[in-house]
């Protein structure tokens, strides 16, 4: 009896240091962002555009960036979407009947999700050099839309799981079709759920920087067509770390802090949203 408790404590003190590890780790990442950051985040960094020597630490923002990485993610989030959605739904028994396509697509989801992004801009840009085209917004998008679409589709694949099957029963018993179901009572049951992974993969979207780098582009210009090159936040925080001016490197910080409240509002509201839609939810 003893030992047992023993063994309990032992266990309760580790979840505690395992907790104390996570929320320190989290307060430490946003504690030095802001404080490194915040001192050079002006109204500038926010509604101008690079200027003459902003890569020396001299004048100008990086609205370029703010709105190229909402493009870049807002795009391929979209698309990677409409291509989950369908496969997650597929990859349910009652869609595939378990065959061993849903196996394999469920393998190769799971492959493509362990690929370094690096690897996605590899392949983006030998696509664009066999095509004789050029980084682009779209290009970004796409890309980004590929890195997306392992995330977005097994986090839906698990959400879509959790609906209990007696509440599809009593659908098809009342006369509804397996399309109806699916639109009318199972996308609303699992909307929480699926929302959390739409969030996921726009947050791995709009953060990663490797798989636009060679693919998306970079320019101190806003993008006004799919064909234009555009700048990304990541890219902007990686150049201007990369320079040996210090005014140039708090300018990095301010950008992460940027990044950060854009992540910060995205989870919020998805918070908000998601307990607006639990009154669907059967508990």
């Amino acid at each position: 009896m003893e030992f047992r408790r023993i063994e309990e404590s032992i266990f309760k003190a580790l979840m505690i240091i395992s907790l104390v590890i996570v929320v320190g780790s989290l307060l430490a990442v946003i504690g030095i962002i802001l404080w490194k950051g915040l001192p050079v985040l002006g109204i500038d960094m926010i509604t101008k555009t690079a200027e003459g020597g902003f890569y020396l630490g001299k004048g100008g923002g990086i609205l370029n960036a703010i709105i190229g990485s909402l493009y870049l993610a807002a795009g391929g989030t979209v698309l990677a979407f409409f291509l989950s959605i369908g496969i997650a739904f597929y990859l349910q028994k009652e869609y595939s009947g378990g065959t061993r396509l849903s196996n394999l697509t469920r393998l190769s989801l799971d492959i493509l999700w362990g690929t370094p992004s690096i690897v996605y801009g590899a392949f983006g840009f030998t696509v664009l050099m066999f095509l004789n085209m050029r980084a682009s917004l779209l290009a970004g998008i796409i890309i980004l839309a590929l890195l997306e679409l392992p995330i977005m589709t097994r986090a839906m694949e698990e959400v879509i799981k959790t609906v209990p099957k007696e509440l599809k029963e009593v659908s098809y018993s009342l006369g509804a079709t397996r399309l109806e179901t699916t639109l009318k009572v199972v996308s609303k049951q699992a909307l929480p759920g699926l929302m959390t992974g739409v969030l996921i993969a726009f947050g791995r979207g709009i953060g990663d920087a490797a798989s636009i780098l060679f693919t998306a582009g970079y320019t101190d210009r806003i993008p006004t067509s799919l064909f234009d090159a555009t700048a990304s936040l990541p890219l902007a925080i990686f150049f201007l770390l990369g320079t040996p001016f210090p005014l140039a490197q708090q300018k990095a910080y301010a950008a992460a802090v940027i990044l950060l409240l854009i992540i910060l509002a995205i989870s919020i509201t998805t918070r908000l949203l998601s307990r607006k839609y639990t009154k669907y939810i059967i508990k």
